[in-house]
C-alpha cells in the first residue's frame, strides 16, 4: 500500500520540460524576436557566398579567354569583341578604347598620359567595388551575430533568475535547467558568426586575386596602346589538333 501510495505521489509531480522550444516559448516575444535576427543573418550569409562565389568562379572563368583570344587580336576594338559582353574584362577594353579616342583628342602629352591612366585605374576601381558588394554584411554578421545570441541569453538568464526568485526555490532543477536553455541563444550565434567569418576571408582572397589578374590585364593594355601595339603578351600557342587515325592496310594475299 506505501509503495503504491509512493507510486502515485511521483506521478502526480509535475515534471520540468526542458529543451529548445520551451526555452523560446518561456523567453517570449523578445526571444523570437532574436532568434528571427539570427536567423535572417544567416541566411543572408549563406545567399550573398552562394552568390559571390559563382560571380567570382565566372570572372575566372572568363579570364582564361582574354588569354587565349584576346591578344591574338591585332587591335583593342577586335579584342574586345571576343570577349564577353557585361563582363569585366570587357568593360575594361571598352573603357580603355574611349579612353584611347579622348587621348588623341587632348593636346597635352602628360596630360593625356595621365587621363588613359587614371581612366584605367577608375574602371578596375568600379570592378572590385562591384565584387566587395555584399562582403561588408558577412563582415557585420561575423562581428555582431555573438553578441546578439549573448543577449537572448542575459534575456533568459534574467527570466530564469525571476522565477526562480518567485518559486523561492533554488535548488539545482531549478536552476540549471533555465540557465541552460538560455545558452542556447549564445549558442546559435556562435554557429551563424563562425561561417559568415569564413565565408568573408575567403571570398577576400579570392578577391584578391582577381583584382591581380584585372591589374596585370590593365597594364598590358596601356603597354599596347602606348606601343602601338609592338608590346603585348605572350599568346600561348594553340593546342595543336590529333591527326585521324588511318585504318591499318590489309595484308597482300600469297599467290
Amino acid at each position: 500500500m506505501i509503495i503504491e501510495l509512493l507510486a502515485a505521489g511521483a506521478g502526480d509531480a509535475p515534471q520540468n520540460a526542458f529543451g529548445f522550444w520551451e526555452a523560446m516559448e518561456q523567453g517570449g516575444a523578445i526571444a523570437w524576436f532574436i532568434l528571427s535576427v539570427l536567423v535572417i543573418m544567416s541566411v543572408g550569409s549563406f545567399y550573398i557566398l552562394i552568390t559571390k562565389l559563382l560571380e567570382q568562379n565566372k570572372i575566372m572563368r572568363q579570364y582564361k579567354a582574354v588569354k587565349n583570344n584576346f591578344w591574338r587580336a591585332s587591335t583593342l576594338q577586335e579584342g574586345a569583341t571576343k570577349l564577353e559582353k557585361n563582363s569585366a574584362w570587357r568593360q575594361l577594353a571598352d573603357d580603355a578604347n574611349k579612353a584611347n579616342d579622348d587621348v588623341a583628342k587632348m593636346t597635352d602629352s602628360l596630360e593625356a598620359h595621365d587621363y588613359l591612366h587614371g581612366s584605367m585605374q577608375r574602371s578596375e576601381d568600379l570592378i572590385n567595388a562591384r565584387l566587395a558588394g555584399g562582403l561588408p554584411f558577412l563582415a557585420t554578421v561575423g562581428a555582431t551575430s555573438p553578441f546578439v545570441g549573448l543577449l537572448g541569453t542575459v534575456i533568459g538568464i534574467y527570466r530564469a533568475l525571476i522565477n526562480i526568485g518567485l518559486a523561492g526555490s533554488a535548488s539545482i532543477d531549478k536552476v540549471a535547467g533555465p540557465v541552460g536553455e538560455a545558452l542556447i541563444m549564445t549558442a546559435i550565434g556562435l554557429l551563424v558568426a563562425v561561417p559568415a567569418v569564413l565565408a568573408y576571408n575567403w571570398l577576400q582572397s579570392r578577391n584578391r586575386r582577381i583584382a591581380e589578374n584585372l591589374t596585370g590585364f590593365s597594364t598590358d593594355i596601356l603597354a599596347f596602346i602606348n606601343s602601338n601595339g609592338a608590346v603585348k603578351p605572350v599568346v600561348p600557342a594553340a593546342a595543336p589538333k590529333k591527326a585521324a587515325a588511318r585504318p591499318a592496310a590489309a595484308p597482300a594475299k600469297k599467290a
